[in-house]
């Protein structure tokens, strides 16, 4: 009698196109939506900030009162930064439920769960800014920027946005649970307080001009500040990009290296 040869396993296809990316995009948000006070006060900090610097301090530092449209550029990016910090909590919680090692037994790119948060997070984070230009301009702030000045700005915050996302993704992968991440998160946010977010750089002592002046988040701020108010901007928007681009990159390769290794995918 003839032995029937028992047929090859069967492979499940990867899944094509962008379908897994956009599935976990459409989590993301759900789960964002559902987390609202997360939300809330990614744009509440930057707002009781502004309030705060543009009433409290901003007498002091420029009595004519026009502190606001000095400081406006730099709450954005704290707001950014806020909102992207909650990635960092996401990540790891995802980690910490093992809702990972189900996702590692489908057949789809490991970055894709990570691009799901990271675009959320973006669409999130412009909303946020979006709302804390709102107060800006209600409590002062007077930008001369027309159309193409805005959209550049913008198109920089939304750049910004992208790397310091996709780091926090990273730091939520290597972090070894959400509070860690929160933790690791917090340290970052107060890198934009040693630039030219609050006070010109030339104000500070010698020894901490060189930090402000050689890490990332001036040229950007100054970036953006020289978009909307038509201060000189220089050089500056080519280092801001080549910063978030560096961020991105080394993020994202980090991220991806850190999702194969704890996710177990090789």
């Amino acid at each position: 009698m003839t032995a029937i040869a028992p047929s090859a396993p069967s492979l499940r296809p990867r899944i094509s196109g962008l379908t897994a990316e956009t599935t976990f995009v459409g989590r993301s948000l759900r789960h964002s939506l559902r987390d609202g006070e997360s939300l809330l006060m990614a744009i509440l900090l930057p707002v009781m900030l502004m309030l705060l610097f543009t009433f409290v301090f901003g007498g002091a530092i420029d009595p004519s009162g026009g502190y606001v449209d000095y400081v406006v550029p730099g709450i954005i990016l704290l707001c950014a930064g806020f909102g992207a910090s909650s990635t960092a909590v996401y990540v790891a919680g995802d980690m910490k439920t093992g809702i990972i090692d189900r996702f590692r037994t489908m057949p789809l790119r490991a970055s894709a769960v990570l691009t799901g948060h990271v675009v959320a997070s973006l669409l999130r984070n412009l909303l946020a800014t979006a709302v804390v230009i709102v107060v800006a301009v209600a409590v002062g702030f007077r930008p001369t920027a027309g159309p193409l000045e805005w959209i550049g700005a913008i198109a920089m915050v939304a750049l910004y946005i992208l790397a310091i996302t996709y780091l926090f993704a990273a730091i939520g992968l290597a972090a070894s649970s959400p509070e860690g991440a929160n933790g690791y998160g917090f340290i970052i946010l107060f890198v934009p307080y040693l630039s030219s977010a609050f006070v010109p750089v030339d104000s500070m002592p010698t020894w901490l001009q060189w930090i402000a002046e050689n890490q990332p988040v001036t040229p950007i701020i100054e970036t953006i500040r020289g978009l909307l108010m038509g201060t000189p901007v220089g050089a500056e928007p080519w280092w801001a990009i080549g910063w978030c681009a560096l961020i991105l990159v080394v993020a994202f390769v980090w991220g991806s290296w850190l999702f194969r290794r704890k996710a177990g995918r090789r």
